[in-house]
């Protein structure tokens, strides 16, 4: 049964906001509160093998640059609950120069890592899904010769395909309908550089 489309809300942080983000502790805090839901400091720090001193304070960092804030809904003024303030995350804009570069790349380097143990994690798993999650996953790459204007027209498409099938979604952290669970997909692309020592691609 199709789901009404709804609007994904985004943050552009900026450059101080963005070098706040890339703490790889904070990142993954994000990410568990914009898939899993709302959750207390105590708890994530349960979930991280942290103590909960340290999980309020990177909190109160995410909470201070406007990635989280706290759920009213839930808790007391003892038991502190958080929850995302937005679905996803504006990096790197292509013109970037200068500390918003740096700032940008600082949390592409956070997130690769983070991505890196996801797709990990997830061949691990493998072998214990069922065989209609099997038949759903995949480990591909493709390289293609294109130009520029036709490598960014590529990558908008794939990324309007993706917006559009989460937008017409159930949001993340709410409970889901029977037989639907989150599922990754990590888009990975660049021109291909050389695997030669000093041999630099055009």
């Amino acid at each position: 049964m199709p789901h009404e489309r709804r609007d994904i809300s985004r943050i552009a942080p900026n450059p101080a906001a963005l070098k706040a983000l890339a703490h790889p502790l904070r990142l993954r805090m994000l990410g568990l509160l914009r898939i899993d839901g709302p959750a207390t400091a105590s708890g994530l720090a349960a979930r991280l093998g942290l103590n909960s001193g340290a999980t309020s304070y990177h909190l109160r960092q995410l909470a201070l640059h406007g990635f989280i804030e706290e759920d009213g809904d839930r808790g007391s003024r003892r038991d502190r609950w958080w929850r995302a303030s937005h679905e996803a995350t504006s990096y790197l804009a292509d013109d970037a120069e200068g500390e918003a570069l740096d700032a940008g790349l600082a949390f592409l380097q956070a997130a690769l890592s983070w991505q890196m143990q996801q797709m990990q994690g997830a061949l691990n798993a493998y072998a214990g899904l069922p065989q209609d999650w099997r038949k759903a996953s995949t480990a591909s790459d493709y390289t293609i010769a294109m130009t520029a204007q036709g490598a960014w027209e590529l990558v908008e498409n794939l990324k309007s395909l993706l917006s559009d099938a989460m937008a017409a979604a159930p949001p993340l952290g709410t409970p889901l309908p029977p037989g639907m669970r989150p599922f990754s997909i990590i888009l990975n692309a660049a021109p291909r550089t050389t695997e030669a020592p000093g041999q630099g691609e055009p």
